[in-house]
């Protein structure tokens, strides 16, 4: 995926899979609980589990125009690489699952190179594949090796989280219950409270309750006079809370919110 903007976006909130971003030009901002993450270009945003961000491109001209670009990163290409690659010494990551750290000379070589794959059709079904492998091979090597790593393995803390947040995302609009969460993952109800919280900066219901309100912008953006269904519509029974609450994190009530939007230039990842 390639994104361009030519001024400055509104704070957006998106669940992000698990990706490696890259900006060229301008700057991007993301926010996860309470960590900022700032991108700068050169530099790059990876991303090992889904993760509930609010976004916004903070630099952006018409002159000097927003550029970036976003890879998915596969675990199942990692755990070949863990494979083929040998055994290893490294730190145990235990940190959130998002990291922004600057490109080195490898990577940045490997994604210009698969950029320039899409040029030419033939070539990119044959060698796209291969550079993709290699992309992840030097995330496997760069400075964020140990969450990188993680993601490849089964029995990993980050593979808990992902099993954890996979069953939430399809469930956000019922009510969950920590117990069957925790059945679910593997673990009990406290090592998935403490995992959870260290990789995406929130408890469970938190990470619900953002994947809820998430949900309820981007449907409001469309149909902005719907409030009290769409809040029905993402779990919430009742309208006063789902406005509370969408207002305590996006600072407008939720009709009010969607007008604004919809009168501005959003870019949505």
């Amino acid at each position: 995926m390639v994104f361009a903007a030519e001024r400055v976006t509104e704070p957006m909130g998106t669940v992000v899979e698990p990706m490696l971003t890259l900006v060229a030009q301008g700057a991007k901002c993301s926010v996860l609980g309470d960590h900022v993450f700032e991108q700068q270009p050169g530099q790059i945003a990876v991303m090992t589990v889904d993760l509930p961000l609010i976004s916004r491109i903070s630099r952006a001209s018409p002159s000097t125009p927003f550029l970036g670009l976003g890879l998915p990163i596969e675990p199942a290409i990692i755990a070949q690489l863990l494979v083929d690659g040998g055994p290893t010494t490294i730190r145990p990551h235990d940190g959130p699952g998002i990291a922004v750290d600057d490109a080195d000379d490898n990577l940045l070589d490997a994604i210009v190179r698969l950029m320039r794959l899409l040029d030419e059709p033939r070539d990119f079904r044959v060698l796209a594949a291969g550079v993709r492998r290699e992309i992840h091979w030097w995330l496997l090597n760069g400075p964020q090796a140990a969450m990188i790593r993680q993601a490849g393995i089964a029995d990993s803390r980050l593979a808990l989280v992902a099993r954890a947040i996979g069953w939430i995302r399809t469930r956000y609009d019922r009510v969950i219950r920590i117990d069957d969460l925790a059945s679910y993952a593997g673990t009990s109800v406290s090592s998935l409270n403490r995992h959870f919280r260290a990789v995406t900066a929130m408890s469970p219901l938190q990470y619900q309750k953002q994947v809820r309100l998430h949900k309820a912008r981007a449907e409001l953006i469309a149909a902005p006079h719907d409030v009290a269904a769409i809040g029905y519509s993402v779990g919430y029974d009742n309208p006063s809370q789902f406005s509370r609450e969408y207002r305590r994190m996006f600072g407008a009530p939720p009709g009010q919110d969607a007008i604004r939007l919809q009168s501005m230039a959003i870019i949505q990842e």
